[in-house]
């Protein structure tokens, strides 16, 4: 007797392959049956003509490392259909913890609230921060999450377990660099899917510092990407300074010989496609190229939506990133709105957004184009949902200036939405064009990261209600192939990523007239009260995670059927060579 059957359903199997109208019938946590009229008697059934039945999606780059443990639904992707995760990325993970030094931990929350945007109370209150090992983390979410979640160990803590504060500032010795190899590799055998790393100028810590991996030499990545090849179905994930506009030479060759060095994968986050940057695609596809002749494969993540975000000039955000802008932003507020009014420091900081320093975040500094959204003050009336452009031009000031006197009026809490610069055809016909690059895979939504400033979990159901209702730019069957299929095959996973009998009955149902995704709205929900970005999936009827439904009409079932991926057993090797 199957568990259940699913009647009718338009099948896309997430191998590119057309759509076919079959029965699917799931036992045992795995699909048992697919058939044109399956009469095999079931527990429970339900009609799906007119809906589409497509693989569960595989997202390959989230920050759920903490959410899990106080949202086991890894909320809103389990809504949007995300069935598995890959985590632990950007080298920032909470295991391995040293057991002699309960401050790691405290450090480490510290880290992950400033670098990733965390509630620093939700991660305090959300989690137990029981385990020492990578193991025990992982045994710590087993049998108590909704969804599939792999996780690479992050450098930045194998670092901070050998070296202490040494860590960040210091180079390892001999004895320490093995102890740090000791390290991973006890992490691979309890099932890391392999290693993350960061160079990135913007990762600093909660002091302020740059994180422990941004001290690394070559020697050592080198010699920790050596260490992954020695264990089946991992992975590498890596992020440098170039990953935000175009890679540097230094940068390209490091890339390609820490994936050679493994013999696996490497993947980094994320590929911004912008055709008023013609040149940033093919430099940053360089690092692909130069891999795949040294042995090794670079596969570049890239977004298929344009994420939302909100910004703010009273609480840390990517304007914060911007080069000069930190020390300003980072001030007490009245002194902060003193410096903000201030005309010689508002030119200054215009000019370092608009220099070649500031990269992707030279996106930021079109003031004129941002939306105003939450205000707080009776002088701020009305200026809800309005254009900076049009205010500024009513008030005869600059834009830069006009939205300074805005948030100035709220003291700073102002919510600031920029509308994207590269919402025009030309960038969308060149993102179709780089979607089909070998090593392009979509992806990259940081979910469980910057929480109450971006939502890019529901990047699933709005790139295909975009290609079913809106651009079209692919069609279903290969959108849900790259949602699918490409990412499963990329980290190897055993047995997911399509409808297919024996596979596992990770599955998603929706309406193609309307699966889509809700506007961001804050909701506060995490402990403490904390605020989140949140998105309602549309037109999602059901989402199962091995055989299970977790998801009915966009409500959580209450059922915990994921399973925490572990590399080997629930993962093959994709080897480079």
């Amino acid at each position: 007797m199957l568990d259940h059957l699913i009647k009718g359903a338009s099948v896309v199997d997430g191998t590119g392959a057309p759509a076919y109208t079959a029965d699917v019938g799931i036992r045992d946590g795995r699909i048992a049956v697919i058939a044109p009229h399956v009469t095999e008697p079931s527990r429970t059934r339900e009609d799906a003509a007119g809906l589409v039945l497509a693989p569960g999606f595989v997202d390959p780059h989230t920050h759920y490392d903490a959410q899990l443990f106080w949202d086991p639904y890894a909320t809103p992707s389990l809504n949007h259909g995300v069935t598995t995760v890959a985590a632990g990325n950007c080298g920032f993970t909470l295991a391995p913890l040293h057991p002699e030094r309960p401050g790691d931990a405290d450090y480490t929350r510290r880290m992950m609230s400033k670098v990733e945007g965390m509630s620093l109370v939700a991660l305090e209150e959300g989690a137990p921060w029981s385990w020492h090992s990578f193991g025990e983390y992982l045994d710590a979410l087993e049998g108590r999450i909704a969804v599939n979640a792999g996780f690479m160990v992050g450098h930045c803590a194998l670092r901070r377990y050998v070296m202490g504060e040494e860590a960040v500032g210091g180079q390892p010795d001999q004895e320490q660099l093995d102890a740090m190899l000791r390290l991973l590799h006890d992490a691979m055998d309890a099932g890391a899917w392999g290693f993350s790393t960061t160079q990135s100028s913007t990762h600093s810590d909660g002091d302020g510092q740059p994180v422990a991996s941004r001290h690394a030499r070559p020697a050592e990545l080198l010699a920790l990407s050596k260490a992954v090849g020695e264990h089946e179905g991992t992975q590498i994930e890596a992020i440098v300074a170039g990953c935000l506009d175009q890679f540097s030479d230094a940068e390209i060759e490091l890339f390609a010989e820490m994936s050679a060095a493994a013999g696996r994968p490497l993947n980094w986050n994320v590929l911004t496609i912008d055709a008023a940057v013609p040149e940033r695609v093919p430099r940053q596809l360089l690092a692909s190229e130069r891999a795949r002749k040294a042995g090794g494969r670079v596969v570049a993540l890239t977004m298929p939506i344009l994420t939302p975000m909100n910004m703010s000039l009273g609480t840390f955000c990517a304007l914060n990133l911007i080069p000069g802008w930190g020390p300003v932003l980072a001030l007490p507020v009245p002194e902060r709105i003193a410096r903000l009014r201030d005309p010689g420091v508002r030119a200054g900081m215009l000019e370092r957004a608009a220099s070649k320093e500031a990269g992707v975040f030279r996106r930021l500094a079109d003031f004129g184009r941002y939306v105003i959204g939450d205000t707080y003050s009776e002088a701020n009336r009305g200026l809800t949902g309005r254009v900076v452009r049009d205010i500024a031009a009513e008030r005869g000031q600059d834009p830069f200036a006009c939205l300074v006197e805005i948030c100035a009026n709220d003291e700073l809490r102002t919510v600031l939405w920029p509308m994207p610069p590269d919402n025009d055809p030309a960038s969308w016909a060149l993102r179709a064009q780089t979607w089909q690059h070998e090593d392009v895979l979509l992806g990259g939504s940081d979910a469980g990261a910057h929480l109450d400033r971006m939502c890019g979990a529901p990047y699933t159901t709005r790139f295909l209600g975009d290609c079913l209702r809106g651009r079209k730019l692919v069609g279903l069957e290969q959108a849900v192939r790259m949602l699918t299929g490409d990412p499963a095959r990329l980290f190897g996973l055993r047995e997911r990523g399509r409808v297919q009998e024996g596979f596992h009955a990770d599955l998603v149902l929706f309406d193609p007239e309307r699966i889509g995704a809700g506007t961001a709205t804050l909701v506060h929900d995490l402990p403490g009260d904390s605020p989140r970005l949140d998105s309602k999936a549309l037109g999602v009827r059901a989402v199962w995670v091995n055989g299970v439904a977790a998801i009915r009409d966009d409500v959580v079932t209450g059922a915990v059927p994921g399973k925490v991926l572990r590399s080997g057993r629930d993962t093959r090797t994709v080897s480079t060579r």
